[in-house]
């Protein structure tokens, strides 16, 4: 089924400068210049929306502030994951839970049976840890709405009441059931719990009942192929190692200048709301993976890790036959970009990319 934003046209925006977006029109696909590939964007267009059937209002609620509130504390404006982050995984599901039953409230008291719906899960995501997510405690104009949470085993009984794992965090606590879907105790790929609350306050005092923010479940993941493949690692050179195959080419080193390279990181900023994927995208606002340009010098310095073979490839090329090409400008070192999306069912994702921003060049 054809998309709303084709990822080939999305491309044709890419060679637009951001700050010229808004007055110009996409170039012709013949005059596109050579432009680096965005793997970010590969990996966001198989979560992308896919067919009219896809629709996701405004994001807001209790939920979304929540994963900003994450989403805040392990990565910063850019996207880039912060060191001091301790998720303990690299992707993050919000799973929405579906209320079913009549009216909640009797009384003082507030019943809401729950379930978390979790078919589909893609196989590369191992789960590590799950958790609930809820209110214990919500201020009302004359006391306060008191919850918990019931585990609720097959055929309705017995209940088992859940207790906070840790103590509340800005309010919110978080119920460990791990046990609960890796022992099997969730049929069908679901979890049903009962959300009960209590209105306690003052005598004679009333409050029109409030329905309180459904609970929402964490799913702690693994994800086995979230990014590219990790670069193979260099070996460490140290300025005499005498290995090195440049040590032995005398007449090579013997030069002192030679071409000032230019080859070095140029930026490339790509605004989510530019390709019109600001609606499913909440953080970061833009993306800006960096690429390398510029020519290799004829002496390749240490700084520049270039691998033996890149060192023979340029000194051929000096001194031997001109139609062997120099070594090329391309990233060395590569980080990781942190994305919070929103998901077809309304779900809510963080997710690490590994090896999405570049960091450095080299010549090879």
């Amino acid at each position: 089924m054809a998309m709303p934003y084709p990822f080939t046209s999305l491309l044709l925006l890419l060679v637009v400068p951001l700050s010229q977006a808004a007055n110009q029109s996409p170039l012709p696909f013949g005059s596109l210049p050579a432009v680096p590939t965005l793997p970010l964007l590969q990996a966001l267009q198989t979560r992308a929306p896919g067919s009219p059937g896809w629709q996701v209002g405004p994001a807001g609620g209790q939920p979304l502030r929540y994963m900003l509130n994450l989403y805040r504390r392990a990565a910063d404006r850019e996207g880039r994951p912060r060191r001091s982050r301790s998720l303990g995984t690299n992707t993050i599901r919000l799973v929405q839970a579906s209320s079913h039953g009549g009216q909640p409230w009797a009384g003082r008291w507030y019943l809401q049976a729950l379930t978390y719906h979790m078919e589909g899960q893609p196989e590369v995501e191992h789960l590590l840890r799950a958790t609930v997510v809820y209110l214990p405690s919500l201020s009302l104009a004359h006391g306060r709405l008191l919850c918990a949470l019931e585990l609720v085993m097959a055929g309705e009984t017995p209940r088992v009441l859940l207790s906070p794992t840790a103590r509340p965090r800005h309010g919110w606590a978080e119920v460990d059931v791990t046990p609960y879907l890796v022992l099997g105790n969730s049929s069908a790929g679901s979890l049903a719990l009962r959300h009960v609350c209590v209105r306690a306050g003052r005598a004679g005092g009333h409050d029109a009942p409030v329905a309180p923010g459904h609970p929402f479940l964490l799913l702690y993941l693994n994800d086995t192929q979230a990014g590219l493949a990790p670069l193979a690692a260099e070996p460490h050179r140290h300025r005499r190692d005498t290995g090195t195959l440049a040590h032995d080419l005398p007449n090579y080193l013997r030069e002192q200048g030679g071409e000032k390279s230019d080859c070095s990181l140029r930026p490339f900023p790509v605004s989510f709301a530019q390709l019109g994927w600001d609606h499913w995208i909440i953080a970061p606002h833009r993306y800006n993976p960096r690429y390398c340009k510029g020519t290799c010098p004829h002496l390749l310095r240490y700084d520049y890790h270039a691998p033996n073979h890149a060192v023979v490839q340029s000194f051929v090329h000096q001194l031997v036959d001109a139609n062997v090409p120099r070594p090329s400008c391309v990233p060395y070192r590569y980080s990781p970009i942190s994305v919070l999306m929103i998901e077809r069912n309304g779900g809510i994702l963080y997710k690490e990319y590994e090896n999405m921003i570049a960091e450095s060049c080299t010549c090879r």
